[in-house]
């Protein structure tokens, strides 16, 4: 409930780990109506602290900080303190940041050039029950549900120590995908990708994607197509 729904204002904790954005939020949203700030946390740790002190209704949480991510800190605010929701607030709309916080418990999702209204609307959308996400947001999750799953036979031992994270990049480079579109269909950033490589290259001794291929029929990971 909202000062402008006729109730209380929306009680918010904002955790940033930057002191300049953090005070810039802080002081943006002391300019507009229903939304009142009653702590700021420079990290996860001690968003979840200030959320145990002072019970608020929203932690507008920033993903990207020490000690305690905002994901972390996200699943043990709902798991702790179910009263209170979590908007996600970050610099970052990649599949590797949304994913992970939604499904910690975040019932909003805001990149930082969000405006201030736009803000308070997800603040009052997660405090009636709704999501609260901004619309390029909306899109990724529908565009998300609209891909086809995708089912990869990792065998329950992968060889040579590979993960199985791992074990799927080398499928999909026996596929013949590139980093690109290995990212997109496995919903990652191109620098993840290429550290999935670099891993299974170091731990099988391989050296190039060719290597890769004939590793990954070895090893029963891909089959010939049965003529």
């Amino acid at each position: 409930m909202t000062e402008e729904e006729g109730g209380r204002p929306a009680r918010v904790v904002v955790a940033d780990d930057q002191t300049v954005v953090r005070e810039g939020i802080v002081m943006l949203l002391g300019l507009l109506p229903g939304v009142e700030v009653v702590g700021a946390a420079g990290d996860g740790e001690e968003a979840v602290k200030l959320v145990a002190e002072l019970s608020p209704d929203v932690v507008l949480m920033d993903l990207r900080m020490p000690r305690c991510d905002g994901v972390e800190a996200t699943r043990r605010i709902r798991s702790e303190h179910p009263g209170t929701q979590v908007v996600v607030l970050t610099t970052y709309a990649d599949d590797e940041s949304l994913f992970p916080a939604l499904k910690a418990g975040a019932r909003g999702y805001l990149t930082k050039d969000a405006g201030g209204d736009e803000i308070v609307r997800a603040v009052r959308s997660v405090l009636s029950g709704d999501a609260g996400l901004s619309p390029s947001i909306q899109r990724r999750l529908l565009e998300r549900l609209s891909e086809p799953e995708r089912q990869t036979a990792v065998p329950a031992e992968p060889p040579d120590g590979l993960t199985a994270r791992e074990t799927e990049v080398l499928v999909l480079i026996a596929d013949g995908l590139t980093n690109q579109e290995i990212a997109r269909r496995l919903h990652v950033s191109t620098a993840t990708v290429k550290t999935h490589i670099n891993n299974l290259f170091a731990k099988t001794g391989l050296k190039d994607r060719a290597g890769a291929v004939r590793y990954a029929y070895a090893n029963g990971l891909v089959r010939p197509p049965s003529r």
